[in-house]
């Protein structure tokens, strides 16, 4: 901790408002650094003498004359250690449908934005950051999930002003698909630059306190490059080297992608924003039982809404559900192998979770199979509170292993699965 650098009594001088998006550029020609916060409808601008020092108000703007709204949608400041500039990047106030950057400077005497130029028009993106990377431009945003996690978007530039490819038409980071960028929205980026590599380092945001997704704030993990594709590398432990700029797989990383079942924001399935049928990182397989579909009043949930009670023991909102209304068979998994820059290495691992059931299975098991070999756990009891089971000693071969639970129910009967967990032991 440095300093709490920008007051509510600064913030609120003219009147009570919410703040958000916060970031700061050097301001060379006044020696000043500038304070850049999404003010209500508008745009503040504080400055300080120093970037731990107290920022105090500078003047606020409209993005009105800019770009048709007097605010930004999400926003973020860039700088170019290159050239020194710095830019503000941020989305059209109004459904989020275009994305523009803006350098900033100096006008009659005051930090403002200089210029603006349009990148991008086409589907809604908010969570707007940059960063630049072999001397390519990155420019970054997420779905419009509000406070949830999304998949991470992207294009690329040669000019901080585009034209960036594909023309309005961003793509989706691999890597970020099977747990929504490990339960994050876009926030902006850090470039480590080491004696050995460049390791450029995505930091999303985790809404916790307003979703409900999980633990923490902001949660970082490193990128990975193909030439000019980057690949998110979704760790839930992992070490860097900043002298160096090199970083690896942390002893304790978990392995499992949305183990806790956090990505998904609504009710599986969901019949809107997005329409999905599965939950994101796992596979539902209906043996027996009503299938999975978007009739609401026929489907089974396949996933359950944690209480208040449940989340003092369980991590976020949300767990796996595994029930119906008609006697069942049912299969949720996940296959889990190396990924082209993180190797699943061979060795063993201990699955855990925590599960909470009631009577009527016929047979219900967690299970890991690897190298053609199953590993299972039998749950033969009623668990009517929350309990955690695991299997130890897992045997993984080849650098591949499913993940999942098996159930043979009644009808009515239930089991709720959370924060499930993949650990190498040795």
């Amino acid at each position: 901790f440095e300093n709490d650098v920008l007051t509510k009594a600064e913030t609120n001088k003219t009147s009570k408002t919410w703040v958000g998006r916060l970031g700061v550029a050097y301001i060379k020609q006044l020696k000043k650094y500038a304070m850049f916060v999404q003010h209500g409808g508008k745009v503040l601008i504080t400055v300080s003498d120093t970037p731990a020092g107290d920022f105090t108000w500078h003047q606020e703007i409209s993005m009105l004359d800019m770009i048709g709204t007097t605010n930004t949608g999400d926003q973020t400041v860039f700088t170019d250690e290159d050239t020194g500039k710095s830019y503000l990047v941020y989305s059209y106030g109004k459904g989020r449908n275009k994305i523009y950057v803006s350098e900033i400077g100096v006008k009659d005497g005051m930090v403002n934005l200089l210029d603006c130029t349009q990148i991008f028009k086409g589907e809604s993106r908010e969570g707007n950051c940059m960063f630049k990377y072999n001397g390519k431009y990155y420019m970054f945003a997420s779905n419009i999930y509000g406070w949830d996690g999304s998949l991470a978007y992207y294009l690329v530039s040669d000019n901080i002003r585009g034209p960036y490819s594909p023309t309005n038409n961003m793509l989706v980071m691999k890597g970020s698909e099977a747990d929504y960028a490990h339960v994050t929205q876009t926030g902006f980026f850090v470039n480590v630059k080491g004696s050995e590599q460049e390791t450029v380092i995505y930091c999303g945001d985790r809404w916790a306190d307003f979703a409900g997704n999980g633990l923490g704030y902001n949660q970082w993990f490193p990128l990975s490059f193909d030439g000019k594709t980057p690949y998110f590398n979704s760790l839930n432990s992992w070490n860097l080297d900043e002298k160096t700029g090199k970083w690896n797989v942390a002893k304790d990383n978990d392995f499992v992608r949305n183990g806790s079942f956090e990505a998904d924001r609504k009710r599986i399935p969901s019949v809107v924003k997005p329409v999905q049928t599965q939950l994101t990182g796992w596979a539902t397989q209906i043996i027996e039982g009503n299938k999975i579909s978007l009739d609401s009043a026929n489907s089974p949930d396949l996933n359950y809404f944690n209480t208040e009670a449940d989340r003092k023991i369980v991590v976020g909102e949300k767990s796996l559900y595994i029930n119906d209304k008609v006697n069942f068979k049912r299969k949720v998994f996940q296959t889990i192998a190396s990924s082209p820059y993180v190797k699943l290495a061979d060795g063993i691992y201990t699955l855990t979770a925590k599960i909470k059931n009631n009577v009527g299975f016929n047979k219900l098991e967690m299970y890991a199979l690897s190298g053609g070999k199953n590993f299972s756990y039998l749950v033969k009891d009623e668990n009517a509170n929350w309990q955690t089971i695991s299997i130890k000693n897992v045997v993984v071969k080849s650098g591949k292993v499913e993940i999942g639970f098996s159930a043979d129910g009644k009808a009515n009967a239930f089991c709720r699965v959370d924060d499930v967990s993949l650990i190498k032991v040795q």
